[in-house]
């Protein structure tokens, strides 16, 4: 008799159990539902960007100081298909391509500026930015790459990035960037030049927006549309050539990211149309998981958004996974493209390949030769040809 009624306790128990996970599991399905595709407008303006696209993320951080010319003229060269670069805004209303909020790390803020060591990027003028060396701090990192033509190195303005990805660079006498001189003064920005070595390669663009500052996505709007850029106002025509990167000439020319549903919000606010990328931090996405996903799938679908940017394992960054299988799963079930970050290593491009549709990568050469683009010079024949 105990032995019948502990068979039937068991049996009981197994029952609770498979209705509970029934109950789950239909939860979560319904849970999904309730999420929409994206919408046929929104799906054309996804459709202008091409399949497995390698961003250059930074530039180069592994080659070059990070958001400089160096690394954006290596970048454009080697054959990446977009110039990855953050920008913030200056007191003075000059948007630049700087990755931090402040100037510590990759600048000689410090004997520049003592009294202003912990001061936000937003509080120099571009005049002030412009006194910093971006690249000598790479070459104690960096013994292996060190390069003496990285001292003095200036942090970039969007309009210099433009620029590189347009075939030019800033010209130099003895040296020294040309400036622009009006009515006497100097304005803090450069002259420009067609670059002798360039190959021919116009990528696109990909601009981060940090949380929103003194209005930031309509200074980017105003800027990208004098410089031509903006595909929803009177888009300029870029010269291309025949087996050459080319984007630059597309209506992908341009695609838009932030982690911040805000300035997610503002960017189609002001360049509605624009590819735009919603970068997920594990750290920022509380709870389950599984529920924060969703939640982050429905603000983009809401909002219009064409991909979504989630944070791959592994050395050297060591970020927590956000591009796993049912992740990923997911994303594409809902009609989004993947763009994870950030790419180093050939067994990361191996494991991630087969659910992704384009690289966040700090070693575009190492893309190249993984989606069988591999350039014909090595990324230090590269840089040499550049002049560096």
């Amino acid at each position: 008799m105990k032995f019948k009624m502990k068979a039937i306790n068991y049996i009981i128990l197994i029952l609770i159990l498979t209705l509970t996970a029934c109950k789950k599991e239909v939860k979560e399905k319904t849970q999904m539902q309730e999420i929409k595709k994206i919408s046929e407008s929104t799906k054309k303006v996804q459709n202008y960007i091409k399949k497995d696209i390698i961003i250059a993320h930074r530039g180069s951080t592994y080659w070059t100081p990070e958001e400089t010319e160096p690394a954006y003229l290596w970048a454009r060269n080697i054959g990446a298909d977009y110039l990855e670069l953050d920008i913030q805004l200056t007191k003075d209303n000059e948007l630049v391509a700087f990755h931090d909020d402040d100037l510590k790390r990759t600048t000689n803020i410090k004997e520049i500026f003592p009294d202003r060591i912990n001061a936000s990027i937003n509080a120099f003028t571009l005049l002030e930015l412009r006194q910093l060396d971006a690249g000598s701090w790479f070459n104690i990192i960096n013994p292996n790459q060190a390069n003496k033509k990285f001292k003095n190195l200036k942090i970039l303005t969007l309009q210099d990035v433009i620029m590189i990805a347009e075939g030019n660079r800033i010209q130099r006498k003895n040296g020294n960037p040309i400036k622009i001189i009006i009515n006497g003064n100097w304005n803090g920005k450069y002259q420009y030049e067609i670059d002798p070595n360039d190959n021919g390669n116009r990528p696109g663009i990909y601009v981060e927006t940090k949380h929103p500052k003194s209005n930031i996505e309509k200074y980017l709007k105003d800027e990208l549309t004098e410089l031509g850029w903006n595909i929803n106002n009177n888009p300029k025509e870029i010269q291309t050539q025949e087996n050459k990167i080319g984007i630059a000439n597309t209506k992908a020319r341009l695609i838009l990211q932030s982690f911040s549903p805000k300035s997610i919000l503002n960017l189609e606010k002001y360049l509605p149309n624009i590819p735009k990328c919603f970068l997920l931090w594990r750290p920022d996405m509380k709870g389950n998981i599984k529920e924060t996903y969703t939640k982050a799938i429905d603000f983009a679908i809401a909002n219009n958004v064409h991909v979504i940017g989630t944070s791959i394992a592994g050395e050297p960054n060591n970020y927590e996974e956000l591009t796993a299988n049912w992740m990923a799963e997911m994303i594409h079930k809902f009609d989004l493209l993947i763009h994870p970050y950030s790419f180093d290593t050939n067994q990361q491009f191996i494991r991630y390949s087969n659910r992704i549709d384009g690289v966040f990568t700090n070693r575009t050469d190492l893309a190249l030769t993984f989606y069988k683009r591999k350039n014909n010079k090595t990324s230090k024949e590269v840089l040499i040809t550049l002049g560096y």
